[in-house]
């Protein structure tokens, strides 16, 4: 059984350790592990997950089977950036799942969600950095209709950044 819920401020722990898991999976190969240490270690600590939260821009929402947490995402309505001329769009800023759920087409079911969210709160699109070495990622949001529109150089650490694709999906 597949269950989607918003993450409350008591799902934090869930976040944390799915984020330092499949974050270091995803991008091990994206950055020397010294600048990953760091950038997770910054990024995916309970404080910062709590604080993320409880900003309500931020929606967080955690993907189980059968009431195992399998994965999670982060979304935030309304936020334009200059590459995207449209207005209303929202902000995938992170969707990770476990690798041992990747064969159950659960990115695809959390993608769907929160396209069908934005829809709901009157977003004509959602935009996405992904690294453009994570060939499993560009190659699923290719299919599912996205379109890269340019790139980003992503700043891993004080010292270190990757290039990333921008990549839009119009959902109206």
């Amino acid at each position: 059984m597949i269950s989607i819920n918003r993450a409350t401020i008591e799902d934090y722990k869930i976040i944390v350790e799915i984020g330092n898991v499949s974050v270091e999976e995803a991008h091990r190969a994206s950055s020397p592990a010294k600048d990953l240490n760091e950038f997770i270690k910054k990024n995916y600590n309970d404080e910062v997950i709590k604080s993320e939260l409880s900003d309500e821009r931020n929606i967080y929402t955690i993907i189980k089977v059968d009431d195992e947490p399998a994965g999670f995402s982060k979304i935030i309505f309304n936020s334009e950036h200059s590459n995207i001329q449209q207005k209303n769009v929202t902000k995938l800023d992170r969707i990770y799942l476990l690798s041992k759920f990747f064969d159950l087409k659960l990115g695809y079911e959390l993608l769907k969600f929160n396209i069908d969210l934005s829809k709901k709160n009157n977003q004509s699109g959602i935009w996405l950095f992904t690294w453009t070495g994570n060939n499993r990622a560009i190659n699923f949001y290719l299919k599912t209709g996205f379109a890269i529109i340019g790139s980003h150089n992503y700043q891993v650490s004080a010292t270190y950044s990757n290039p990333n694709h921008q990549m839009l999906l119009n959902i109206l």
